[in-house]
């Protein structure tokens, strides 16, 4: 029996094409015989770039409909697997495996001071000095990247989940995250998900998750297992 299509679902501030694309996950799914499905997240990459926050309340929503009907396996980091989450809590039946990388505590009971600092840093004019804050300003100045539309994100929408929306997600799911990361700790999530399991990256942080070798085995050997 074929296995379903796999969804790629980047974080804040990137795109498809530099964090699946330029790190070879396209490539190796699709030689492994999967249909690959890796859209840009509203705000990002080709797609639209809304400057009012409004465009950006029903992400889920918007998200759902740039997906394969189902059923699908899914990979999302950060910004991407919070999105999965949050629609596979919807659509339970739409989803057979789900990967979800540098999430933890953060997407539960975020810091909003430390939401304030990234609009901040996004918007300045230089670089802000600590290293965190001046990753995500370089992020917002890449070619393609609209500072404006990242700032109504940030403004629109709700970054947190509810832990009853989390009991809701039915299918498998393999929770990945940094032991460097400041996203956890995990244990809210997996209390939350009712199949889930984790993998520890150690010596790895959030930014550095992407281009971690063992996230990539880990989620790999996940989407690739046989049907049930």
């Amino acid at each position: 029996m074929q296995l379903p299509p796999v969804a790629l679902v980047h974080g804040f501030g990137t795109s498809s094409r530099r964090t699946w694309g330029s790190l070879g996950w396209i490539d190796l799914l699709t030689e492994a015989g999967r249909q690959v499905h890796a859209p840009d997240v509203l705000g990002h990459g080709s797609a639209p770039k809304p400057h009012e926050p409004a465009a950006y309340a029903d992400l889920e929503g918007w998200l759902a409909g740039q997906l394969p009907e189902g059923p699908l396996d899914a990979i999302g980091f950060s910004l991407g697997a919070r999105l999965l989450l949050g629609v596979a809590s919807q659509q339970p039946a739409r989803f057979r495996r789900l990967v979800v990388a540098g999430v933890g505590r953060n997407i539960i009971s975020g810091d909003p001071e430390y939401r304030r600092r990234i609009a901040e840093a996004i918007a300045a004019a230089e670089p802000p000095e600590e290293p965190g804050m001046a990753y995500f300003h370089a992020l917002a100045g890449r070619p393609g990247t609209d500072r404006a539309a990242l700032g109504a994100f940030l403004a629109g929408f709700e970054s947190n989940i509810e832990v009853s929306r989390l009991a809701q997600v039915t299918c498998p799911v393999l929770v990945v995250l940094g032991d460097r990361d400041r996203s956890g700790p995990p244990d809210e999530l997996m209390a939350a998900l009712g199949d889930a399991e984790l993998r520890t990256l150690r010596g790895v942080d959030h930014f550095a998750t992407p281009k971690s070798c063992d996230f990539l085995d880990a989620a790999l050997n996940w989407v690739i297992g046989p049907l049930p």
